[in-house]
């Protein structure tokens, strides 16, 4: 499992916003400059990552984005299923897809959840702060 590009993005611009956490204001030009992150890239993701509630915009003087909570209650998870969505390794994990021409057959579908969870579970077990050394 790999993850995309922008996902990648997502958790260097998080992780950047949590060591900044509190220290000065953050906008996508400031993410871009510190990440190296394209500024086009960095606009796309303070849209999604805000939209998933994972960051709070102001806007005005003095508006920026910051950390929506603590970077220790902000997991890799959280970052993945906001720019991703549902994290699912394979189309019969995702819910209500019915994308495989073998679902009625397969012997493998009833344990791919357990697989999926212990994934997810994974991820959701890495907490923003661990990433960016914020405690």
């Amino acid at each position: 499992m790999r993850l995309s590009s922008l996902a990648d993005y997502a958790v260097v611009m998080m992780a950047a916003a949590a060591r900044n956490c509190g220290c000065r204001k953050m906008n996508a030009t400031t993410l871009s400059a510190e990440t190296g992150i394209p500024l086009p890239t960095a606009q796309k993701l303070v849209s999604r990552l805000s939209s998933a509630g994972l960051l709070e915009s102001s806007r005005g003087t003095g508006g920026g984005v910051r950390l929506a909570r603590p970077p220790a209650m902000i997991s890799l998870a959280d970052v993945v299923e906001a720019v991703e969505g549902p994290i699912a390794m394979t189309a019969c994990t995702e819910h209500g897809s019915h994308d495989c021409a073998r679902e009625a057959a397969c012997h493998v579908k009833p344990h791919m959840n357990v697989a999926n969870a212990a994934v997810r579970g994974a991820l959701a077990g890495v907490s923003l702060a661990s990433l960016s050394g914020a405690a």
